[in-house]
């Protein structure tokens, strides 16, 4: 009876506690968008309904449809790129926002709505009570029932298997964008962010430089709308250039972190 009143105790302790330090941080949610007009509005109002205390901004990475006008309308902030620079150029926009502004934590979520802001909370409440500079999301550390096509889950189960040895841990979930990041991941990444492959690339960055990195398990939809920039087709393709990519990556001198957090 006393475990139970203690573990009770503990439970009340740590949920007023996290409400309180979440209460008291200035996060922004950073959405890139490219041709995401179908889902843009629904992911705006559901960070929004989730997240109320945050700021949102969209990155409109020089979409052809009505992306820019949706988002203004759902009422997000929107930056619009000149022309489509890619999903790299269009978070590391977003990151020297959230630099700029001073933010506590900048949270990453796709424009596409497989992201469920509901789970944004997880990711907060990780990167409180942890000693991580970024919290990633993964659909795979645990079966959630996310459906991944075959010939793609093989591929991101070789890719997390061959980040898991370049960094000397496991990861599950290397293509995941669904990230929150502290004032020093922040600062690392408005400096400098891949523009390749940035999540896969970014996590062998992150370990090289002394970023502390882990994951926490979320569930995810199926995309709202829109179309995926990456096909089961290229699969196999992708997941080739993107190992060499962070061999590549991985062979070179670790930059600074000092140089990365004193060029703003």
């Amino acid at each position: 009876m006393l475990f139970v009143q203690i573990v009770l105790l503990i439970d009340i302790y740590n949920s007023v506690y996290l409400v309180k330090s979440r209460s008291d941080l200035k996060i922004l949610v950073i959405i890139p968008a490219y041709n995401e007009q179908v889902s843009i509005s629904m992911v705006v109002k559901s960070v929004n309904q989730s997240l109320p205390e945050a700021d949102i901004i969209v990155i409109n990475d020089g979409s052809k449809d009505s992306t820019l006008s949706v988002a203004a309308g759902s009422g997000a902030k929107v930056i619009s790129l000149p022309y489509n620079l890619g999903i790299g150029a269009a978070v590391q926009t977003g990151f020297m926002i959230a630099h700029n502004g001073k933010y506590d934590v900048a949270v990453q979520v796709d424009g596409d709505g497989q992201h469920d802001p509901q789970e944004i909370g997880v990711l907060l409440d990780h990167l409180l009570n942890s000693d991580s500079d970024v919290v990633i999301g993964s659909r795979y550390l645990i079966n959630l029932g996310y459906v991944t096509p075959i010939a793609r889950l093989l591929g991101i189960r070789i890719l997390a298997k061959y980040i898991s040895i370049l960094c000397k841990k496991r990861l599950t979930d290397t293509t995941s964008g669904f990230r929150a990041s502290n004032r020093r991941a922040i600062q690392v990444c408005a400096s400098s962010y891949p523009s390749d492959y940035p999540e896969p690339e970014s996590l062998v960055t992150f370990n090289k430089i002394g970023i502390n990195t882990s994951e926490v398990p979320v569930s995810m939809n199926q995309r709202y709308g829109g179309k995926s920039s990456i096909t089961p087709f290229w699969s196999a393709y992708y997941m080739i250039k993107v190992i060499l990519a962070v061999t590549i990556l991985s062979l070179r001198r670790a930059p600074n972190l000092e140089d990365k957090t004193n060029d703003f």
